[in-house]
């Protein structure tokens, strides 16, 4: 049975499911105005119990998920939500052993993702510009232990990036499109790219500056998620939904040797697809 440590994250869950994320730090207690909640209360005690403030209010006492640590930590800037941060995760095939840089930082909870996927071999090289992010990204990878799996860098990625040959490169910049020949020369042959974009024209740019490099495979992608309310006597859709929180694109690093090969082949396809195969070029290779 695993048991509340010092400092761990707890997620507090009242009747009304309102959701508190807190760490439990002795000697010290959680103010709210349903009471007070000693920490130590909680400290040596299970996940999935019930506690009481010193006025009777209860709270479900869980053990945070991701999920649940990206969307309550605190935070200075707008966060990825955790739909698309497990999108990328799967999609930038992280795993332990895996380096990846990601441009910026934020306040570190996809940082946090990354991290914890890549550990305990791998290594997040985390680049942001503004240093209150980084400070506050800084503070909460801290509380979680995941400092000692990202480097955190202050500085413009327009000078490019210290690392070469990392797996993978995740953007979350405003011109994501001008940075793509530095995820370039960054990448190892194969390696992953991916940004993340909340307009349509930038998401053209981002996927014209991959055609002009030697990427193949673009993909661009919306996730979207429709909760169901669980009453199993009248099962329906929520009110609501999370819809759009931004263009997800994808795509993979080509040697330049075999550029012509992915482009003869999108070529033929799309000859194919409107009648006029006629006068294609051979398909080529090195």
């Amino acid at each position: 049975m695993s048991l509340i440590q010092p400092h761990d994250p707890i997620l507090l869950i009242s009747e009304e499911g309102k959701r508190y994320l807190v760490f439990a730090e002795p000697d010290s207690a959680w103010y709210t105005n349903r009471g007070r909640l000693p920490y130590d209360d909680l400290i040596g005690r299970p996940y999935g119990r019930i506690a009481e403030t010193h006025l009777g209010q209860k709270f479900l006492v869980l053990r945070p998920t991701t999920s649940d640590l990206i969307q309550h930590l605190k935070r200075t800037t707008q966060i990825v939500y955790p739909k698309d941060a497990a999108r990328l995760v799967m999609e930038l095939d992280l795993m332990s052993g895996k380096r990846i840089i990601e441009a910026g930082t934020g306040s570190g909870g996809l940082t946090m993702a990354f991290a914890r996927a890549v550990l305990p071999e791998g290594r997040v090289y985390s680049y942001e510009l503004r240093e209150e992010h980084q400070r506050v990204a800084r503070r909460n990878l801290d509380r979680l232990g995941l400092l000692p799996y990202v480097d955190l860098k202050l500085r413009d990625i327009a000078e490019g990036f210290d690392e070469t040959d990392v797996d993978a490169v995740f953007l979350d910049a405003r011109e994501a499109a001008r940075f793509v020949p530095m995820a370039e020369a960054a990448l190892t042959e194969s390696g992953l790219f991916a940004a993340l974009q909340p307009t349509v024209n930038q998401v053209s740019e981002v996927v014209r500056a991959l055609e002009e490099g030697n990427f193949v495979e673009i993909r661009v992608e919306e996730v979207l998620i429709r909760p169901w309310k669980p009453v199993p006597e009248r099962m329906r859709p929520a009110d609501r939904m999370i819809a759009h929180t931004g263009f997800l694109i994808f795509a993979r690093k080509l040697d330049a040797s075999f550029r012509t090969f992915w482009l003869d082949k999108r070529a033929r396809r799309r000859a194919m697809e409107f009648g006029k195969l006629k006068n294609m070029p051979p398909v080529s290779g090195r």
